[in-house]
C-alpha cells in the first residue's frame, strides 16, 4: 500500500497518474482538507510500503503562518512520526525556495520556503531513525494538470495560457535577467519513484537555468503572438528568486526534458 498526499495537486495528480499505470499496489490518496481527519482514524500502518508526501499549502504569498504551519510542519511531523515507528520509507517534497537568492545557500524570503526548511530540519535531525527518507527539494515544476493553480502555475503554463487567450504574454520589465532552473513534472515523478540513493536531501532540477525572456520568446514564437512588457510588481520585490541552479552531482546521467523539448519549438 502507498500513501500518497497531496493526490489533488498539480504534482500529486501526476504521481497518481503513473502509480496507477506502473504499480500494482494499492494507493491511498490524501487530500490537505481531510489530512488530519485521516491520519486520527487511519490504523492500517503495517500493510504500507511507502509515503509519498506531496501534500502542502504551495502558495509562497500565503501569510497565515497557524495554517502553514499546520498542515506544512505539524502534520508533517505527525505523518512522519508514524513512518519511524512502523519503519515505512519516505519520500518528501521540499522546495527549492529554501535557497531564496542564493545559489545553494539557505535563505527563505517567504513563510512557505521556511515551512519547508523547517521539515528539512527535522529530517536531519531524525535520518537515522527512518528505514529511508529522502527529501527532493523541487525547483521550478511546470507540465500537464497546472489547469487549477491559478497564479500559482508555472510560467510555462501562464504564458502559454495568456498567449492563447490573448495573441500575447506578459512578462515583467527585467525578465532576461531572472533566471529558473525549469524542471518538467514527468522528470520529478521519475527521479523521485526510481532513484536508488540512500536517505538525504537532494535538489530535483536540470541543473541548466534559463530566463523568462527565453521562455517567453520560446512561447511567442509556437503561438505566434507577442510579448507585452509590464512594470515589476511592488509586492514582490525582496521576495523573489533571481536565479535558481540545482546541484544535480548526485544523478548526473539523467538527461531532463529540456523546456523547448517540451513546448516542441
Amino acid at each position: 500500500m502507498i500513501i500518497l498526499t497531496g493526490s489533488k495537486g498539480f504534482i500529486g495528480q501526476n504521481f497518481l497518474k503513473y502509480l496507477t499505470e506502473h504499480s500494482n499496489e494499492k494507493i491511498v490518496t490524501v487530500d490537505e482538507k481531510d489530512a488530519w481527519d485521516w491520519i486520527a482514524f487511519f490504523k492500517e500502518w503495517e500493510e504500507v510500503s511507502l509515503i509519498l508526501h506531496q501534500g502542502a499549502i504551495s502558495s509562497t504569498t500565503e501569510t497565515d503562518i497557524d495554517k502553514l504551519h499546520a498542515m506544512n510542519v505539524w502534520f508533517s511531523i505527525e505523518l512522519f512520526e508514524k513512518a519511524i515507528q512502523y519503519q515505512i520509507p519516505v519520500k518528501f517534497a521540499s522546495s527549492a525556495s529554501v535557497y531564496g537568492n542564493t545559489n545553494g545557500s539557505i535563505n527563505p524570503l517567504n513563510y512557505y520556503a521556511i515551512t519547508k526548511l523547517q521539515m528539512d530540519y527535522y529530517i536531519t535531525d531524525h535520518m537515522d531513525e527512518f528505514s529511508s527518507i529522502q527529501s527532493f527539494r523541487y525547483f521550478n515544476v511546470y507540465g500537464k494538470g497546472e489547469d487549477h493553480k491559478g497564479d500559482q502555475a508555472s510560467p510555462v503554463h501562464k504564458f502559454t495560457k495568456q498567449v492563447k487567450d490573448t495573441c500575447s504574454l506578459k512578462l515583467f520589465q527585467g525578465s532576461q535577467n531572472f533566471f529558473r532552473d525549469f524542471v518538467c513534472v514527468d522528470d520529478i515523478v521519475k527521479v523521485v519513484l526510481t532513484n536508488d540513493k540512500p536517505s538525504g536531501i537532494y535538489d530535483i532540477g536540470t541543473g541548466h537555468p534559463i530566463s523568462f525572456k527565453d521562455v517567453g520568446e520560446m512561447i511567442a514564437k509556437k503561438h505566434h503572438g507577442i510579448i507585452k512588457y509590464i512594470p515589476f510588481p511592488e509586492h514582490l520585490k525582496g521576495k523573489y528568486q533571481g536565479y535558481t541552479k540545482a546541484n544535480m552531482d548526485w544523478l548526473p546521467n539523467y538527461k531532463f526534458t529540456t523546456v523547448e523539448e517540451y513546448l516542441q519549438v
